[in-house]
């Protein structure tokens, strides 16, 4: 970390100089809509690291650019392959009656939801962690474990009532049957 007002300085002028060739690169990488924040994360870490610089600094910070590039894509990867997982889950229930019809539900639904609302939903649920456990998994206070977890469980009932052709089909496959009984 950086307190040297001298170094301050330095840094400055080194943002000033090499900022938009390090954005240039972001963008070149990933598209404009992420590019900010590599760029900025880029020198949130040459801030960090600003004694570790060497000469000449910009292969050092588009390498430092590249790495959160890579970091970015894994997480995105991780997130479609866990989305994709939940979502293949759904699709092999069998449907043998209404609770594997939930089950299925729940896990379309549950393929929609971000990453961090997954993990907030299935850390008890699923891994039998207690709330206090879970709390710490997630690294927050318990009372934030809660906020968050209520707050989780009104998106994953939302996405469970998303009107979509398959379930305004199924509604109204049971609605002919019940009144013609």
């Amino acid at each position: 970390m950086v307190t040297d007002p001298d170094a301050v300085g330095r840094f400055t002028a080194l943002y000033d100089e090499f900022y938009p060739r390090v954005h240039a690169y972001a963008v070149s990488r990933t598209g404009r809509t992420l590019a900010e924040e590599v760029t900025s994360e880029t020198f949130c870490v040459v801030w960090r690291r600003f004694h570790d610089l060497p000469d000449p600094p910009l292969p050092w910070i588009l390498g430092v650019a590249r790495n959160l590039l890579r970091e970015n894509y894994r997480a995105k990867a991780r997130e479609e392959s866990l989305a994709a997982e939940l979502r293949h889950w759904a699709s092999s229930v069998p449907d043998i009656g209404e609770d594997v019809e939930e089950r299925t539900s729940v896990l379309r639904a549950l393929a929609t939801l971000s990453d961090a609302d997954r993990e907030l939903l299935t850390l008890v649920a699923w891994h039998g962690l207690s709330t206090d456990e879970a709390a710490k998994v997630i690294g927050c206070s318990r009372a934030t474990y809660f906020v968050r977890l209520h707050r989780a469980r009104k998106r994953l009932e939302r996405a469970m009532t998303d009107e979509t052709p398959e379930t305004v089909g199924r509604r109204a496959a049971a609605y002919r049957t019940e009144t013609t009984r």
